[in-house]
């Protein structure tokens, strides 16, 4: 161990002395979901142990957990400490709920894409624990080798219709601006503009030239009998596990049901395109502290020194196998799904947490739409939901 790092050790030690009898009278409080909550009162348990100040893990349900903080925390009878997605993070910063976190000391420890969506206008707001995102998944019976490219991708669907050994090859459905986004990267298109304070508002992109391009591969694609209209989550994936189509783009939840299928299949990056290699969004998971909490100094020293190392990175890993967030603990992951989903993710975007992204997913998913069952072109539907998310921005 470092000699600097051994003395911050020693200072948190010495600094948590002086709030150890406040802290034990209230000790911390954690909410975490169902699948989390056990593992988090292992490390909590540790916590305890070390410093004697006691942490009482709530396990609430997924759905509710944003929910009851955000009334909660103001009148003080939230928790310390919170685990959940990134994306929840721009509407509890803009509402003063979280509190800011160093992670300084461990930051070069986790993808940099993970850490970053943690950050709002500038500040870091928590600590990631995992990153998913959706890959690119074929039927290996039918294509034995992944595609490298968007035009790999075509040539190969042809070649199975002209052989009759599929219906189709790749199919996706026709509104759902989530899994269309690593296509749409890899023609150089983007949702809102990135800096090194976050996404930027003022910058949009779902016009842009490489989203316009990424929809016109679409069209046409769709207009040449490669692709169906009327495709939904469940008929997609139907057609995948029963070999009507070869290859789709999906997240690890659906894994299951696949297995079930007893189709053989593999999990891969996102083909390439003009843009380069399709970046899909990333869900971020992560621990944040109330901006209410009165032990904001335990509290972090619990996320930091305890969550935040290799075994609580990897005990939550093993309750919820998400890929982890913490590159170690990322690399040594040997499932070949969850690594092909990795794989898949390691150029991806944070999915935006600001406010302002609520105002593109209806836009930005009609147009799709439009295009899909040919009422627009992708020029036509791609600009006109440019304009009208600046619009509503503009609103707002």
């Amino acid at each position: 161990m470092k000699l600097a790092k051994l003395f911050l050790i020693l200072a948190i030690l010495l600094m948590a002395s002086a709030f150890v009898v406040s802290a034990q009278e209230d000790g911390l409080v954690v909410w975490a979901d169902e699948a989390h909550a056990p593992v988090v009162e292992e490390i909590a348990a540790q916590f305890t142990a070390d410093f004697d100040i006691p942490v009482v893990v709530h396990e609430i349900g997924f759905g509710d957990i944003r929910d009851q903080f955000k009334t909660a925390a103001p009148a003080g009878e939230g928790p310390d400490v919170l685990m959940g997605p990134h994306d929840w993070l721009g509407e509890m910063a803009v509402n003063g709920l979280l509190a800011e976190i160093d992670i300084s000391d461990i930051v070069d420890q986790f993808l940099p894409s993970a850490v970053a969506a943690f950050v709002y206008e500038g500040v870091q707001y928590g600590m990631p624990t995992s990153a998913e995102n959706v890959g690119f998944l074929r039927n290996t019976d039918l294509v034995p080798e992944n595609p490298a490219t968007w035009d790999d991708v075509r040539a190969i669907s042809e070649e199975l219709q002209a052989s009759g050994d599929a219906q189709y090859g790749f199919i996706m459905f026709d509104n759902n601006p989530y899994h269309f986004f690593p296509l749409q990267t890899a023609f150089g298109g983007y949702v809102f503009g990135l800096t090194e304070a976050g996404y930027d508002p003022n910058d949009v992109g779902i016009d842009s030239e490489g989203s316009i391009a990424a929809a016109a591969y679409l069209e046409a694609y769709g207009t040449d009998g490669l692709m169906p209209t009327g495709i939904d989550y469940e008929v997609m994936h139907s057609m995948f596990e029963s070999g009507d189509a070869a290859m789709i783009i999906t997240g690890p939840w659906a894994i299951p049901r696949i297995l079930e299928s007893g189709v053989n299949f593999e999990v891969a990056g996102i083909p390439a395109g003009p843009g380069g290699a399709g970046k899909p969004f990333l869900g971020v998971w992560g621990f944040m502290i109330s901006a209410f909490s009165e032990n904001k100094l335990a509290a972090e020293t619990f996320v930091l020194d305890y969550v935040g190392t290799p075994e609580g990175i990897e005990s939550l890993y093993s309750a919820s196998p998400r890929p982890a967030a913490m590159i170690e603990v990322r690399e040594a992951m040997d499932d070949e799904l969850t690594v092909g989903f990795a794989n898949a993710g390691t150029e991806g975007l944070a999915m935006p947490a600001i406010p302002e992204m609520s105002s593109v997913w209806s836009a930005w998913g009609n147009a799709m739409e439009l295009v899909r069952t040919g009422e627009l072109d992708a020029e036509t539907a791609f600009s006109n939901a440019g304009e009208q998310i600046r619009s509503l921005l503009a609103d707002e």
